[in-house]
């Protein structure tokens, strides 16, 4: 775990935030229908903290080895930049994307939940973990959300990298006005 004075320092300099779906955009449980569709559950308070990074050039990606239909939905939905499906190498797909976007490992943030995870986690400038996440996953976090995955843990982190970097004031006071 990062102090609160370095934690600072290295959400400043995030300019990627990538994630992981299942534990962390969603509470990880899978619902599959008799005719095999799978079904999860997003919480909306994720996706508002995505849009306010966005409309501060914080860009944001998903990196997920399932390829379910409806994370494409929200994907779209939400403006999501960066996503890949169905990956088994996900710090080969973490290495292309940085190269892509020609930002160095400091610049990224990642927010997981289970050791496949951590070959992009140990290579990130800031990482997080949701409370409930692997102990491997927690032991390698620089931050763990008091939120739980799919109950408002990526927004915690959106309000996090928003707040170091200076803007989370602003987004508030157009609701608090």
């Amino acid at each position: 775990m990062m102090s609160a004075t370095a934690l600072l320092q290295a959400a400043q300099q995030i300019k990627l935030f990538i994630m992981d779906v299942d534990g962390v955009l969603t509470d990880g449980r899978i619902f599959i229908r008799d005719n095999g569709e799978e079904i999860k559950a997003f919480h909306t308070l994720d996706g508002h903290g995505l849009k306010m990074l966005h409309r501060h050039g914080i860009q944001t990606a998903i990196i997920t080895g399932r390829d379910a239909p409806s994370v494409g939905i929200r994907v779209q939905q939400l403006g999501i930049q960066h996503y890949f499906k169905g990956i088994t190498d996900k710090r080969s797909c973490y290495q292309q994307l940085l190269q892509q976007l020609e930002l160095g490992e400091q610049q990224c943030a990642y927010i997981g939940d289970d050791v496949v995870d951590l070959p992009v986690m140990r290579h990130c400038g800031l990482t997080i973990a949701v409370p409930n996440a692997h102990a491997q996953v927690l032991q390698h976090a620089d931050y763990v959300t008091r939120a739980q995955g799919g109950a408002g843990a990526v927004r915690e982190v959106c309000d996090l990298l928003l707040d170091a970097q200076g803007f989370l004031a602003a987004e508030m006071a157009e609701y608090l006005a």
